[in-house]
């Protein structure tokens, strides 16, 4: 039998390989930058306070949506429900359009979807980059940004937050962390240790990797890497806080190193009664099992966003 060192060890060089195949699915799929996007499919840049600098979001519009150009039309103006989708380590902000079907899928929805610019961040606020702060950019930035620029229907009833991989585990963590702003959160193939990762646990060979995670959450035992453990957010979490969270979605493959963490995480919110519907199916770490887990869990907004 595994000794729980040696359990959690064999988790933490699945998570490196499921990052690294990630990275590398990244770089073989890679859209042409020249590609003209579709009339709906719209690029913009925020000028960030937090940040100081210019940050790149997509939006991608409804069908119908278009703009009042009409200045005595009596005809009252529809507004709309947004989900948030973020990327994945080494990814970027087109990379939901660039390499799933997103356009497709969200024809069928009455929906305005934003994929923000999440660099390598992990949806955090770096312990030591001063204005790396890419989880206070997104919540008090860019979702005020979208409910002032486009017709959204503002409120925690019609907002919605997933990601992959990393950005998985940047959705949960916003789910736990602002339950106010979000109905529903999902995780698809989420990277949900990140913030444990030492390291010392990683080795001198994923130096790219443990950059990234040192870069953000900085020391073992730094209050960076404690306020963004989304395992320890909930094995602390008061059950009154508890009942209040949106409802959280979250799968993985049955063929991905990361399965181990997304089971072990589907306990602990068991144990606190938090609801949630977690999924085993078979896949890896790739595009092709995002591409038809977004499909999934835009059927399953149906159930929350009215």
């Amino acid at each position: 039998m595994q000794t729980t060192k040696h359990r959690f060890l064999t988790q933490y060089i699945w998570l490196v390989l499921a990052l690294c195949l990630s990275a590398s699915a990244y770089a073989q799929q890679a859209q042409p930058k020249s590609a003209a996007l579709p009339a709906n499919v719209e690029n913009h840049k925020l000028t960030s306070k937090l940040m100081a600098r210019e940050m790149s979001y997509r939006v991608v519009l409804p069908e119908g949506y278009g703009k009042l150009k009409d200045k005595n039309t009596t005809v009252k103006p529809k507004f709309y429900p947004v989900i948030y989708l973020l990327h994945g380590l080494t990814g970027h902000f087109d990379n939901w359009t660039d390499k799933s079907k997103l356009v497709e899928y969200a024809a069928r929805y009455d929906y305005i979807f934003v994929t923000p610019e999440g660099n390598n961040g992990w949806y955090s606020d770096s312990s030591t980059v001063s204005n790396d702060k890419y989880e206070s950019y997104i919540i008090q930035e860019l979702i005020p940004e979208i409910d002032k620029n486009f017709r959204t229907q503002a409120d925690r009833n019609h907002r919605a937050v997933a990601g992959l991989s990393m950005g998985g585990y940047g959705s949960i963590k916003f789910g736990l962390k602002y339950p106010e702003k979000f109905v529903l959160v999902g995780s698809f193939s989420g990277a949900l240790q990140a913030a444990s990762l030492t390291e010392k646990m990683l080795g001198s060979g994923w130096k790219a990797l443990t950059d990234s995670i040192t870069g953000v959450y900085g020391a073992e035992d730094s209050p960076t890497r404690k306020a963004n453990d989304v395992f320890k957010i909930v094995r602390e979490m008061p059950a009154d806080k508890a009942s209040a969270l949106p409802f959280i979605y979250f799968d993985c493959g049955t063929e991905d190193g990361l399965i181990i963490t997304n089971r072990e995480f589907s306990t602990a919110l068991l144990e606190k009664k938090i609801p949630h519907e977690f999924r085993e199916l078979p896949g890896k770490h790739d595009w092709k099992f995002w591409d038809a887990q977004i499909q999934e869990f835009l059927r399953v907004s149906e159930k929350f966003i009215k």
